[in-house]
């Protein structure tokens, strides 16, 4: 039928967030028959590539028993309900089992509308394709008891570091627009073969790296191309790793030139943009698995992490005016 589950954000779904997931939502394309409601989740929860053992037809019509197939106003759908084209469905899916992502979400700050963590490598930000339960959002709404948890912008996966999210739905869209406006100033450390040119250059003053990319959806990689540039990025510092940090990354990836951490300051938001610029600049990420080759994801392996975090983050609160600074102190 070609339908899709899509997420909603929490004001606008007519269920509540259950055990620290959303809802979801499904339309049935303009261009479709009629069908009833029963046939209709059933087919979309039966065809998930990622779905959970035992959630086959008989736990599709539990759902409808406990009331948990709602249409927007939050009424509960019969199961023989005839669905018009273009009308919308909310239910809960199950999750398929995810493999447990090693390390957690460290508490840096708390208050009434901010909650500010150290997220580890490998860790989704927000449910996406088979990354749910395994995912910042959820097992911090898990941890904390609230619902309304909700990240103010996002950070990669295979990325560690700061990652701060919004406690109450009525601070949400200023903080969320704070990211958007690229009105903060970020730092990320990356670990990469040493270069020793950019070093010199950049121990007279920082470099700036400026590039036109873009990312197609369907291809993995982001890339160059000619125009205006679009992505910048500020190198301050280039600092080659001590031989006791050399041996302990050579113990994990094998035998490696001498690396070196890079610390970088992007002006844009682009995807993929620090791995981007690092593998132009002659260094791709130590551990990065698209740049420069695509490794399987099949191959990832949670002991070999891509050597990104970010390490601090800073911005004038919108609330308060106050400068606030949030670090990490991870290795």
């Amino acid at each position: 039928m070609g339908q899709r589950i899509v997420q909603r954000r929490r004001r606008q779904a007519p269920l509540p967030v259950r055990d620290g997931l959303n809802p979801s939502r499904a339309r049935l394309p303009d261009d479709a028959a009629p069908v009833t409601a029963l046939a209709f989740v059933t087919t979309l929860i039966t065809t998930q590539s990622h779905r959970a053992t035992g959630d086959d037809a008989r736990a599709v019509r539990a759902r409808f028993d406990a009331g948990d197939v709602v249409d927007p106003q939050g009424r509960p759908l019969p199961p023989d309900r005839v669905l018009a084209p273009g009308q919308d469905v909310w239910f809960y899916r199950t999750p398929a089992p995810e493999t447990p992502v090693p390390g957690d979400c460290r508490i840096i700050h708390h208050d009434e509308h901010l909650l500010v963590v150290d997220k580890p490598h490998f860790l989704a930000t927000m449910p996406r394709g088979r990354h749910i339960t395994e995912t910042a959002v959820v097992r911090l709404r898990r941890k904390t008891g609230n619902p309304d948890l909700t990240p103010a912008h996002r950070l990669d996966r295979l990325t560690a570091g700061i990652l701060v999210l919004t406690c109450d739905p009525a601070v949400r869209g200023a903080y969320q627009q704070l990211f958007a406006s690229r009105s903060v100033r970020k730092t990320y450390r990356a670990t990469a073969t040493f270069l020793p040119d950019l070093a010199t250059a950049v121990a007279e003053g920082p470099v700036t790296w400026e590039h036109r990319m873009q990312k197609t959806r369907g291809r993995l990689q982001a890339y160059l191309e000619d125009g205006e540039p679009n992505a910048r990025t500020t190198v301050s510092s280039v600092s080659p790793v001590i031989d006791t940090e050399q041996a302990a990354l050579e113990s994990v990836h094998g035998p490696l030139p001498r690396q070196a951490h890079y610390t970088l300051h992007p002006a844009t938001g682009r995807t993929h943009q620090l791995r981007l610029h690092m593998l132009t600049a002659g260094a791709p990420i130590l551990g990065d698995p698209l740049y420069p080759d695509i490794l399987p994801e099949d191959d990832e392996d949670f002991r070999i992490p891509m050597h990104l975090r970010a390490t601090a983050l800073a911005f004038t609160d919108p609330l308060s005016g106050e400068d606030r600074t949030f670090t990490s102190d991870r290795p």
